[in-house]
């Protein structure tokens, strides 16, 4: 009710809503002076009675939409730049913890290049360049060099080990911690790195950091689909599926 009185009252002044969510909302006015959207955040927060503020305005922004449905828009998911530059994202891997370093590493340097665009159009213009970002981490992936520490995962369990029936990475890497002696429970945080079978080595699955040795045979297949992912993410509304950017990195398709 209240983000429908908000904007009915942005509408009586021009604007249109783009986005809405529980706490933020995302107005656009053809021509609009920084001091005309000011005004009317200042007009709502009086009329609704709540403190709100006027966070910037956007070069541009890219709402991310369902993986199930396309045509459907995320709460609290997106990425834009405002007027200064500075970048503001939400529910990419960029902003999550439990996102292995090279993942990172590779989504901020394609936000590097996007980050570029003055408009919509130079946006669009960009996302070749932004994708041979992503061809240059996966080559390095394939190549076997990313370190160690840039391929560590961080989860929280849930349970403990035992209790999990389904062997997600997280309990895989607290059971091997758990039987060579280490304390591991419901609530902790265990880091471990993706690894694939090779005998006399390791298993396959994940292994906590703790144990990882030298020898450790991590599984690249795992982390091109991780970095594959991220791009996804990004890229998805504009009709980069998960497929197609498997295409581009394996050099089947053009970057055009």
């Amino acid at each position: 009710m209240t983000l429908k009185r908000a904007t009915a009252l942005a509408k009586s002044r021009g604007f249109r809503l783009v986005h809405g969510i529980v706490d933020s909302m995302w107005l656009k006015k053809p021509d609009a002076r920084v001091e005309e959207f000011k005004g009317v955040c200042e007009e709502m927060a009086r009329e609704i009675e709540l403190p709100l503020s006027f966070a910037g305005r956007y070069r541009w922004i890219v709402f991310l939409s369902s993986k199930v449905d396309p045509r459907v828009a995320v709460l609290n998911r997106y990425y834009g730049v405002y007027e200064d530059g500075t970048v503001k994202a939400r529910g990419i891997e960029l902003r999550r913890h439990d996102t292995p370093g090279i993942v990172r590493k590779c989504q901020a340097d394609m936000l590097g290049v996007l980050v570029r665009a003055r408009d919509s159009c130079e946006f669009r213009a960009l996302i070749p360049e932004a994708l041979r970002v992503l061809k240059r981490y996966d080559a390095l992936v394939r190549s076997g060099g990313v370190p160690v520490e840039d391929l560590v995962i961080e989860k929280n369990l849930s349970k403990d080990p035992g209790e999990y029936s389904n062997l997600v990475p997280q309990a895989i890497a607290a059971r091997r911690l758990a039987r060579e002696g280490g304390r591991v429970h419901a609530g902790q945080r265990i880091s471990f790195v993706l690894t694939r079978e090779r005998a006399g080595v390791t298993k396959g699955g994940a292994l906590p950091v703790e144990l990882v040795e030298g020898n450790v045979v991590c599984d690249r297949e795992k982390y091109r689909e991780l970095l594959i992912s991220s791009a996804e993410n990004l890229l998805l509304p504009f009709g980069y599926d998960r497929e197609t950017l498997r295409k581009l990195v394996s050099g089947q398709e053009l970057l055009s």
